[in-house]
C-alpha cells in the first residue's frame, strides 16, 4: 500500500488531496496544529489515516514528522500544504515576520526532515505547494510573495543536491492560483478563483504523474507566461490589486 505523509490536510487544498489520495486507496498520515480537527478526519477512514498534532514553526516538529512517519509505517509521497499569507500593504511588522516563520522557517523544517528521510530510506517523492505569487513580487503581499519564491528556489537546491548525492527523490512544486479556501476568505474580492475540490483533484493527477512544476489552471499558466515577459520598470507601475 502507498504511503503519503501531508502537512495540512484538516482543511482546504490538503484536504481535498487527502480525499483523492484516500479513494485511491493510499494509507496516510495528517499533520495539523488542531487535534479535534485532526481527529474528525481520521473519523472518516479510520484504518487509513493516522494523525499528529504539530506547528512547523516550533522546534520539535522535525521529531514529531518523523513519529508520524512511524506511524504510517514509512513515507512513498510527502506533500506540503501548509502555508499563510496576507495583504499587508501597510507592512505591519508582525504580519510580515510571522508570514516568514511559517513560509520560510516551517518550510525548511519539515522539507528537510521529509529530505533526510528518503535519502535514508532509498528515495522518494517530494512535493510543495508555493504558488504564482513567487513568480513576481506583489506589492500587495511582500513577505507573501517573496516567501513563495523562496520556496521555489529551495526546492530547485534540494533537487540539485539530490542529483549531486546520487539519490532517487522525484520533486514536484504545486503553483496553483487564487483558490476558494479559508485563507481567502477575509471579505476581499479574488479575480479567476479556483474550487478547492477541483484543484485538489489537478494537483492528484499530477502527483501520480510526478510532474516537476505544476501551475493551475490554465488561466493562470497563460497569465505566469506573460508575466514572465513583463520587465521591472512596467511592473512596478502595474496596480495590481484584489479588492
Amino acid at each position: 500500500m502507498k504511503k503519503a505523509i501531508i502537512i495540512g490536510a484538516t482543511s482546504g487544498i490538503g484536504q481535498e488531496v487527502a480525499k483523492c489520495l484516500l479513494l485511491d486507496g493510499w494509507q496516510i498520515g495528517v499533520v495539523g496544529r488542531r487535534q479535534s480537527a485532526l481527529e474528525n478526519l481520521q473519523r472518516a477512514a479510520p484504518d487509513q489515516i493516522q494523525i499528529q498534532a504539530l506547528d512547523v514553526t516550533q522546534e520539535d516538529a522535525g521529531e514529531k514528522l518523523n513519529m508520524l512517519i512511524d506511524k504510517v509505517g514509512g513515507m512513498d509521497l510527502f506533500l506540503l500544504s501548509s502555508g499563510i499569507g496576507f495583504q499587508n500593504t501597510n507592512l505591519n511588522m508582525e504580519v510580515e515576520l510571522n508570514t516568514a516563520y511559517t513560509n520560510v522557517e516551517g518550510f525548511i523544517r519539515m522539507v528537510d526532515t521529509a529530505f533526510i528521510y528518503f535519502r535514508k530510506s532509498g528515495g522518494g517523492h517530494l512535493a510543495v505547494i508555493s504558488s504564482i505569487a513567487g513568480t513576481k513580487g506583489l506589492g500587495v503581499a511582500p513577505a507573501y510573495s517573496a516567501t513563495k519564491r523562496f520556496q521555489n528556489t529551495y526546492i530547485d537546491a534540494l533537487e540539485q543536491l539530490s542529483y549531486l548525492q546520487k539519490l532517487n527523490i522525484r520533486f514536484t512544486d504545486i503553483r496553483p492560483g487564487f483558490v476558494a479556501t479559508d485563507l481567502l476568505n477575509d471579505g476581499k474580492h479574488y479575480p479567476l478563483l479556483m474550487d478547492a475540490a477541483k484543484v485538489g483533484r489537478h494537483i492528484a493527477w499530477s502527483l501520480e504523474r510526478k510532474q516537476r512544476i505544476v501551475v493551475i489552471d490554465w488561466r493562470y499558466r497563460i497569465l505566469v507566461f506573460f508575466w514572465k515577459m513583463i520587465p521591472r520598470w512596467m511592473w512596478k507601475r502595474l496596480p495590481v490589486k484584489t479588492n
